[in-house]
């Protein structure tokens, strides 16, 4: 599961990074939690670009945006097939960046959350699929994070961890010309545990009104 991330990098390290066609603004963000607007990359006929979409996926059938919250996630091993990820797995996909990921240890009453990055502190991204909506205010795009089963490191905290895409597959993820799920599969792979590094954090954390540093500071 992925329920909680940060992006802190400057709008320049993300456009040089996914090559996008202009430098975004963005603001550093400690504390990313379901239903808020996330940075998403999408490859268009000029270029890559960058998008805020609603993280929690409204298929584009559904009656009401009620089950958005529910789709923050989808299975890789499943997506393609579900009814919920098919179509957007199929021709919308995304790339959703980011500098580390939070998890939950269970400690009796209490849970002890953990700060997930790469072990040079690089940014990196997601594979995500996004999906258009027309509800009562109009068009909401919005997105979904998958997952795969855990590494090594994740496994004493978690069963599951988000697909992390290596630069060299980005362009492969975002080509929405391929529609056989089949040449994706090996992006499944949890990322080697080796080239990654996790730290406990505060419990502050826990509110995503609190987006501050603090929320990936190390525990002391």
């Amino acid at each position: 599961m992925c329920g909680r991330y940060s992006l802190q990098a400057s709008g320049a390290a993300v456009a040089e990074q996914f090559q996008l066609i202009e430098v975004p603004e963005l603001t550093p963000r400690y504390n990313i939690a379901p239903t808020q607007p996330v940075a998403v990359v999408r490859a268009s006929a000029n270029g890559n670009t960058l998008h805020m979409l609603r993280w929690g996926l409204i298929p584009s059938w559904s009656k009401d945006s009620s089950a958005s919250a529910r789709m923050i996630n989808a299975r890789s091993e499943t997506a393609a097939e579900k009814p919920s990820f098919r179509a957007a797995f199929k021709q919308r996909r995304c790339l959703i960046p980011a500098n580390g990921f939070f998890e939950w240890q269970g400690k009796g009453r209490q849970k002890q959350p953990f700060y997930f990055q790469l072990d040079d502190s690089q940014l990196f991204a997601f594979a995500g699929l996004w999906e258009g909506w027309k509800g009562p205010d109009g068009l909401v795009e919005t997105c979904t994070i998958l997952t795969t089963s855990a590494n090594d490191l994740l496994q004493p905290i978690h069963d599951r961890m988000p697909v992390i895409i290596d630069p060299a597959n980005y362009g492969l993820w975002l080509d929405s010309s391929l529609h056989d799920p089949d040449p994706l599969q090996d992006l499944f792979q949890p990322y080697p545990a080796a080239a990654m590094r996790a730290y406990p954090v505060s419990t502050v954390v826990n509110k995503p009104a609190n987006e501050t540093p603090q929320c990936i500071a190390p525990l002391a």
